[in-house]
């Protein structure tokens, strides 16, 4: 993109952690792993980090972005999808599923371009109504380290016409993944082991959801796609 030409804003919600360390400090912390901002500006955007906040000032937020991108983060509260916690899940995270969700309703009320990201797809299948699996085998090999797989589009898709390779291997690491499709929603590429990798929202507004970690892999393609939504 010209240095130039309109950089959309694209906000990133964040992490919110009790106690993180810089430096000579050990303090709470509003924060988010470099790879999202730094794909954002590889995309064309300018990126800005949106902290869990009063839900009640999500549409404000959201009515000031040109896009929207729910990032990674902890597993989404299994009551809010009207489940019991299983052994495996982890803690939750009140605040920001909460915040995010918020985020999200904002932005499919406003035709805001949206992508979300592992629990950002989860979250978005959450708030239209979908479940999730607690627990997935095989997609994160060790703790704290990317493994890659596969992930083949399904043809006719919005993804398919973004990545349109047969398959493509992409950074993964979850072990929960999509169980009910949320209303609308419609899986747009999928694992060998039949896994729903993404997700998309047909419609005027462009809207996805990808279970793996584009920020950090080096494919720029579906963040791009999002910048371009947010300068139509």
């Amino acid at each position: 993109m010209n240095g130039n030409a309109k950089r959309p804003l694209i906000g990133v919600s964040t992490y919110l952690e009790a106690e993180a360390r810089w430096g000579v400090w050990t303090l709470p912390a509003a924060l988010l792993p470099a790879g999202y901002p730094r794909l954002v500006q590889a995309a064309g955007g300018l990126a800005s980090m949106l902290p869990p906040d009063d839900p009640a000032y999500a549409a404000d937020v959201v009515a000031r972005l040109d896009g929207l991108v729910v990032a990674g983060g902890p597993d989404v509260e299994p009551a809010r999808y009207g489940a019991a916690r299983e052994e495996r899940t982890g803690p939750p995270a009140e605040e920001r599923d909460a915040w995010e969700l918020a985020l999200i309703e904002a932005a499919l009320a406003a035709g805001t371009p949206l992508l979300g990201i592992c629990r950002g797809m989860q979250l978005l299948n959450v708030a239209l109504g979908g479940t999730l699996v607690q627990h997935l085998d095989g997609h994160a090999k060790a703790p704290g380290v990317f493994s890659t797989h596969a992930v083949a589009p399904v043809p006719g898709t919005r993804y398919a016409a973004v990545v349109p390779d047969a398959a493509t291997d992409v950074p993964t690491y979850h072990h929960q993944a999509v169980d009910r499709v949320g209303r609308g929603l419609v899986p747009c590429a999928h694992a060998d082991d039949g896994t729903v990798e993404a997700l998309e929202l047909p419609g005027p507004a462009w809207v996805l959801g990808v279970q793996w970690h584009p920020e950090a892999g080096t494919d720029t393609r579906v963040m791009e796609a999002l910048v371009k939504a947010a300068l139509a």
